[in-house]
């Protein structure tokens, strides 16, 4: 018989998840300060009572998409097969879940609006403040989802903690890098080469036979 308590939280999850991809897209199709919390009930099929209930405002419910995205991370370096190794296994599930849907096949006007419209977000002071608490919660759920893997302590063992924050580092570089190219560079593949890169121990370019001035 399935776990009452474990449905009622997957339950949570889900509705947690559904209304900030619906305060993320409003906002980016709208602009901030042009999406209501009554905006986004209604596209979520929710009431205002239970967005409330989920989260204070707009700032919380974007911030929030940040951590669900690391649950997913965490749960599924937990489900990796045993014999894996666990950057392969990171490496697997950043890529699956940090990359938007479809980005690596993306057209170059498609995938600027989805850069532009980060950019904004990225930008709102509103979001700062949430997005620096949301950052801290996601690194301490990686880094228990590390400690199961490697049989450490995530309350008093160095590495869990260091791989949580390289994880959470690589992701943000390579988010920036795309934010911030020149023409349109879809996440998928930078965040490959990131984690590449911290799993074979950060080489110098000219040690891994790249150009120094690539």
């Amino acid at each position: 018989m399935p776990n009452s308590s474990g449905l009622r939280e997957r339950k949570k999850r889900q509705t947690r998840a559904a209304l900030s991809l619906a305060t993320i897209g409003l906002c980016l199709e709208r602009g901030w300060d042009n999406v209501t919390i009554e905006d986004i009930a209604a596209a979520a099929n929710v009431s205002v009572r239970t967005f409330r209930n989920y989260f204070a405002g707009k700032a919380e419910a974007i911030a929030a998409g940040h951590v669900e995205r690391t649950l997913r991370i965490a749960d599924d370096i937990r489900a990796a097969p045993a014999g894996e190794s666990l950057w392969t296994s990171i490496v697997h599930a950043v890529q699956a879940n940090f990359a938007p849907a479809g980005s690596a096949d993306a057209g170059e006007g498609e995938f600027g609006r989805w850069r532009d419209g980060v950019r904004l977000l990225f930008a709102e002071p509103a979001l700062q403040g949430e997005l620096l608490k949301a950052n801290a919660s996601a690194q301490d759920e990686l880094a228990r989802a590390v400690a199961d893997r490697t049989g450490t302590d995530p309350e008093h063992d160095i590495y869990p903690k260091l791989v949580a924050a390289v994880i959470g580092a690589g992701s943000t570089v390579a988010i920036e890098h795309c934010l911030h190219a020149e023409s349109p560079t879809p996440l998928g593949p930078v965040l490959r080469e990131v984690f590449g890169r911290l799993a074979a121990g950060l080489p110098l370019p000219t040690e891994s036979g790249e150009n120094s001035g690539h």
